[in-house]
């Protein structure tokens, strides 16, 4: 964990911005929500925050080979579904596989710190919206 940095306005309101949301969001969207409450917020002071934010462990980046990273507001290790049409990610509501870790170290005699686990499909709103067309 990086070191603990003081707690401004700006990195208040992107914390409680991605408490608030379970959509994901891209630092673009956390940005536009920000200047909603505070208008003079800079696309870099957002950033920065996200930045510090990651190293801190206070919040997830989210990164799938797409040329922009999304945020999850919930450190807590979970499990994620991309949806291939729309490209929303979702939190799986199923415990973490720990013994995974174990038998990947009993196979490989690595030392696991952690794994990361994402599914990808097509969603059920995508679904319907196929299903209606």
């Amino acid at each position: 964990m990086a070191a603990t940095t003081r707690m401004t306005r700006q990195k208040k309101v992107i914390i409680d911005i991605l408490k608030n949301t379970k959509n994901h969001p891209t630092a673009d969207w956390i940005y536009e929500q920000a200047r909603r409450i505070i208008p003079d917020i800079s696309l870099g002071t957002v950033y920065r925050n996200l930045r510090q934010l990651t190293q801190s462990g206070e919040i997830l980046e989210l990164n799938y080979g797409s040329s922009y990273s999304r945020f999850d507001g919930n450190p807590v290790p979970h499990y994620h579904f991309v949806c291939e049409n729309c490209g929303r990610v979702y939190d799986v509501d199923m415990p973490v596989l720990e013994k995974i870790e174990k038998e990947v170290e009993e196979k490989m005699g690595f030392s696991v710190k952690n794994h990361r686990l994402e599914f990808y499909g097509v969603c059920s709103d995508c679904q319907q919206k196929v299903r209606v067309d």
